[in-house]
């Protein structure tokens, strides 16, 4: 058995697993591994998909991950979240409510995400970035 643990997509992490980017699906392969649930926000789904997205191939990538729904409680996260930051939720809302989802599953965390600097204001240290 693995050592369980989270793994969560930001929009280009899911953008890259359904274009089958080799090195995502390897990542997410190996938390699946590790009993690592794999997880992204529905604000993820909104934010990744546009008319150009294989649509069958979205929703077959998406019916594999753990869709989190954006509760009371994460939304007041990412204010805390964005407040510590001393960033704006207008540009930083989406980032904000992943950051604070991610913090709120369980550990260890790790994010596949192509904004590694904002991502790492966000979430103070206390989650693995790893660049996609």
């Amino acid at each position: 058995m693995g050592q369980g643990g989270t793994l969560v997509l930001d929009s280009e992490g899911l953008s890259k697993a359904v274009l089958n980017d080799d090195r995502v699906m390897a990542l997410i392969r190996g938390a699946e591994e590790e009993d690592m649930r794999v997880v992204v926000s529905v604000l993820t789904l909104v934010e990744a998909h546009h008319r150009r997205v294989n649509g069958a191939r979205f929703r077959w990538v998406v019916s594999r991950l753990t869709v989190e729904p954006v509760t009371e409680d994460i939304g007041r996260g990412a204010i805390d979240l964005l407040a510590e930051a001393g960033l704006h939720g207008h540009k930083y809302a989406i980032d904000a409510v992943v950051a604070a989802t991610t913090r709120r599953a369980p550990s260890p965390q790790v994010m596949l995400t192509s904004d590694p600097e904002d991502m790492r204001m966000l979430c103070e240290g206390r989650v693995r970035i790893v660049k996609v």
